[in-house]
């Protein structure tokens, strides 16, 4: 039995997402990082870094929730949301890369400035720098998609949800997305599949 570690309130969400597109049997441990459960011993042999998620599959012991993501579609998700083709693969592998260096750190830091750092702590002006660094990085989202509905080709792979969970967090600032109308419908379209109806009902 596949056993996700990690609460809602961390990037686990994004795991359990793959997990119900895959549609594998799998259980949560609801390891809470806020309560400093993410250092106790027996997570830190997972995860030496002490930071959830982390995933146990038989003698797979993996951290890092987009590479967590990449071997959960590798492994039950061949044909689909890993293609068959290494071109696709290759694409899936691409898009991963680009979610977690070009996009996660500029959302994320806006994200810690503006919700998660108590109020005398929030630096409006650095979460201002992160977000301007954004335009020119969705805009390659929404170039790429100008032609295609998904970011690797015709079809919902890995690809689009390593992009999608990153991508959508803004909304919890506030995020304007009407500059880039390609990427809102496709990121419509990655809300309302059922494996991430899935995942939000069972928060």
């Amino acid at each position: 039995m596949i056993t996700l570690y990690g609460n809602d309130r961390s990037r686990a969400t994004r795991n359990v997402w793959m997990l119900e597109e895959l549609g594998v049997g799998y259980e949560r441990n609801m390891i809470d990082h806020t309560k400093g459960e993410a250092k106790l011993p027996d997570f830190l042999a997972m995860n030496p870094g002490g930071k959830v998620p982390a995933l146990r599959d038989g003698d797979a012991v993996m951290f890092e929730s987009l590479a967590i993501n990449l071997y959960l579609a590798m492994t039950y998700g061949k044909g689909t949301l890993w293609p068959d083709d290494l071109a696709g693969q290759a694409a899936v592998l691409q898009w991963t890369m680009f979610s977690a260096t070009e996009v996660e750190p500029h959302t994320v830091g806006a994200l810690i400035e503006l919700i998660f750092k108590p109020k005398d702590l929030k630096d409006e002006a650095v979460a201002e720098a992160c977000l301007a660094k954004l335009p020119p990085i969705l805009n390659v989202i929404e170039t790429t998609l100008s032609d295609r509905a998904f970011l690797s080709g015709g079809s919902f792979t890995a690809a689009d949800l390593n992009v999608a969970c990153v991508v959508n967090s803004l909304h919890m600032i506030g995020f304007d997305y009407s500059p880039y109308p390609k990427m809102t419908a496709w990121l419509k379209n990655c809300a309302d599949r059922p494996g991430q109806k899935k995942a939000s009902a069972n928060k």
